[in-house]
């Protein structure tokens, strides 16, 4: 596999896993990683909750571990953090949202739900800004045509979708596999930012992440949602965290494009796009939604800001749309990301989450670094 494509400008915060030693944190360096494990930052928790977090990553002493492309095991970035997503934050994927809950899940009806109602849907949300009274308005221009969906509600209404996409440290990184629950037969990539966040509330960086979608099993309900997203390996985020510094601020991803390509053993080629430009909630709104007064996150947390992206093009029988098949590769790529790489397996194939919480402390115990 193609080692990840990372900015050298960047400032990166990552993790890999050493054999023999454990999860260790690295950063990069003149092309070279560099492993800045130590007592002062044994996790990226700890790294992105220093004040001078910018400044620890650049200047703090380290290992060399050798140059990007060579054989590294690399870990989501993130480790105590819990991940979590905002959904519906785009309008042209909205629409898409509501043609599944109309369709119960089956592709068939969707495609004919699709023509009667969603470009109709797409042009009335245009530019709308949610919780506004123009919100309001195609609102209850919506109920009366028997067109409202808890969809709209998230993506117009006041509150913002945030929901726990995965638990602590069971997210893959850069080169691992991505699981679908074998239940599900209608499914996709989400190509997406993900904000690293600090215990305060203090965006610190960011990276990129696949918030792999059942779109039959949510479609059918939608309070089977935890079911469609948190499942064994579902959840990719890296290949490393781009810490804000001069060269790189939230402005950049309020601007960022992610390109998505999959590619399939069967010669398929599917690709797609999320502008940032494009999101309905500015990133801040999303993550005050998420922590304040309300909830607290003591070890900070990744939030997934959502995507534009939701395929419609046909992979074997027309009208049926795209679907993903065991082998798939998916490259998530952007210009100041970077690309993460990963390749598509049911979760019951995937490797098993065994390395939690506790695991971790007792690893950097046993290492003297607690």
């Amino acid at each position: 596999m193609t080692p990840p494509n990372l900015d050298s400008a960047g400032l990166w915060l990552g993790r890999v896993e050493r054999p023999g030693i454990g999860p260790c944190v690295v950063t990069l360096r003149d092309g070279q990683l560099v492993d800045i494990t130590s007592k002062a930052g044994p996790t990226t928790r700890d790294v992105l909750e220093r004040d001078d977090t910018s400044e620890y990553v650049r200047m703090v002493p380290g290992d060399d571990l050798g140059p990007l492309d060579a054989d590294h095991q690399w870990l989501a970035p993130c480790d105590l953090q819990p991940v979590k997503a905002a959904g519906v934050t785009f309008a042209g994927s909205m629409v898409e949202r509501v043609i599944e809950e109309q369709a119960a899940g089956d592709p068939v009806k969707a495609e004919a739900i699709r023509a009667r109602i969603g470009t109709r849907i797409g042009n009335r949300l245009t530019n709308i800004v949610p919780g506004s009274e123009a919100a309001a308005e195609v609102k209850q221009a919506l109920i009366e045509e028997g067109l409202w969906s808890q969809y709209l509600e998230v993506g117009i209404g006041p509150d913002a979708e945030i929901f726990s996409k995965a638990q602590v440290l069971s997210s893959v990184g850069f080169g691992a596999s991505v699981g679908l629950h074998p239940i599900s037969t209608w499914n996709n990539p989400e190509p997406e930012v993900v904000l690293a966040i600090t215990s305060q509330g203090k965006i610190k960086g960011a990276a990129m992440g696949n918030d792999v979608n059942l779109r039959d099993v949510e479609g059918r309900s939608a309070l089977l949602l935890s079911k469609a997203k948190d499942n064994n390996a579902s959840c990719a985020v890296g290949p490393m965290i781009r810490v804000f510094d001069d060269s790189f601020t939230l402005d950049d991803i309020r601007r960022a494009e992610l390109l998505l390509t999959v590619t399939g053993r069967d010669g398929f080629v599917l690709n797609g796009h999320s502008s940032m430009s494009m999101i309905s909630r500015d990133p801040e709104e999303l993550v005050n939604q998420t922590i304040g007064r309300h909830h607290q996150y003591p070890d900070g947390f990744m939030l997934f800001l959502g995507t534009l992206f939701a395929p419609t093009q046909d992979r074997d029988t027309p009208g049926r749309g795209f679907t993903h098949k065991p082998g798939d590769i998916v490259t998530i790529a952007s210009d100041q990301l970077g690309t993460l790489t990963n390749t598509v397996r049911l979760s019951t194939e995937c490797p098993e989450w065994t390395f939690s919480a506790s695991h971790l402390m007792r690893n950097l115990a046993q290492r003297g670094l607690l």
